[in-house]
């Protein structure tokens, strides 16, 4: 099962990753991920992409590409994967076709959660984040048990830097601008399905298993 969870960010993409995680025994891919371990693993493309990053310049296509043909060819993705969050061009998206070509693997769905802006702001704004161990929490949808203490660790919960609205709005702005073509791109391929992002996580989760059955 090689599947692509598309949507904005906040979109929940991580959290519905990980039910399919749980249920098809596949990794998630994502490319920031990949990317931080290629890095800390000194492997030749993470030390390419370290001359870029120390430069203060963005990561090149050529490069993400070569990182996740390396993690692609890794064993736990001989029975499937996740991609989340790779593709975000139509120009990543027609090489990752040439790199799946090459490796003789291929998409069975690209699936699509559907949230409006003004509910993924509120989402990522609301956002808190353990400022030891990382567990994600949300002051309405998944609060601590105590306000701003992880629940886990008992650390202090912060707000990332790049949960601001005005931020948010940024990245959401260059989402629609950037990855908007790739929903025509993928519905060509016969791939594309887009759900409604904006129900509860079981039933968005539900309506995700019953499209990959």
């Amino acid at each position: 099962m090689n599947v692509m969870l598309f949507g904005a960010p906040g979109a929940g993409k991580g959290t519905q990753a990980k039910f399919l995680i749980e249920k098809y025994d596949i990794p998630q891919i994502a490319t920031g991920d990949i990317l931080r371990a290629a890095i800390v693993d000194n492997t030749d493309m993470g030390l390419e992409a370290k001359k870029f990053m120390d430069a203060g310049q963005l990561v090149p296509d050529s490069t993400i590409i070569g990182i996740i043909k390396d993690r692609l060819a890794q064993e736990d993705c001989k029975e499937g994967f996740i991609l989340d969050g790779f593709p975000r061009t139509l120009a990543q998206a027609e090489a990752l076709k040439e790199l799946m070509v090459t490796m003789k693997i291929s998409l069975d769905k690209v699936i699509s959660l559907n949230v409006p802006d003004e509910l993924i702001v509120g989402r990522i704004t609301g956002r808190r984040v353990c400022s030891k161990c990382g567990a994600s929490f949300h002051v309405e949808f998944n609060p601590s048990k105590e306000e701003n203490v992880c629940d886990y660790c008992s650390s202090e919960l912060i707000i990332r830097k790049d949960d601001n609205a005005d931020t948010v709005k940024s990245r959401l702005e260059a989402y629609h601008t950037q990855t908007t073509p790739l929903i025509d791109f993928y519905t060509k391929m016969g791939l594309f399905i887009e759900l409604d992002g904006t129900k509860d996580v079981s039933e968005v989760t539900k309506d995700m298993i019953k499209q990959l059955s």
